[in-house]
């Protein structure tokens, strides 16, 4: 388990667009949120990243980086960024199941439709010096923090200088 106020593992991560994407490089004025979705068979995530990007200008303004990750292959990733009201937000795929047990996130079996294994949800923020400030982590697709509070504490971390909690 990844601890607050520990660097965050190294991500590098394929993006839909094309592209790499590496945690290292990353660059925000005050966090990178990491949302780990369960992939494109979870109908919660797609209601999670479409908020998530209506939110996104919010999330910028507060200077706040934004990606969203799951373990679906390349076709269905890019399928999903074209199916879901998600344009904009860099969407990462192929995240393996070793890499997601470095980050702590909850691994599924596949039931019915579902991908043979699969993340469960995880939202991370890291700090902009690579260390890890908040992480929410759900066994279940249900019960996710909600964006608006997500805001609500971002903004009381900015204006209060809120340390990290949770290291102990």
């Amino acid at each position: 388990m990844i601890k607050p106020r520990e660097k965050a593992p190294n991500l590098e991560i394929n993006l839909v667009n094309d592209t790499k994407w590496s945690l290292h490089d990353q660059t925000p004025e005050n966090f990178t949120m990491i949302v780990f979705y369960r992939g494109k068979h979870c109908p919660v995530c797609k209601k999670q990243l479409e908020e998530l990007k209506n939110k996104m200008s919010d999330f910028t303004e507060r200077g706040v980086n934004l990606i969203a990750i799951s373990s679906d292959n390349e076709e269905v990733a890019k399928e999903t960024y074209k199916e879901w009201n998600i344009e904009g937000i860099p969407v990462g795929y192929n995240f393996s199941i070793d890499e997601a047990r470095k980050w702590g996130l909850f691994i599924s079996e596949g039931i019915k439709k579902e991908p043979k294994h699969f993340t469960e949800p995880g939202l991370f923020l890291i700090h902009k010096d690579g260390t890890v400030y908040w992480e929410s982590i759900q066994s279940m697709p249900f019960g996710r923090s909600p964006l608006k509070e997500v805001l609500s504490g971002i903004d009381y971390i900015l204006k209060e200088g809120y340390p990290a909690r949770g290291e102990a």
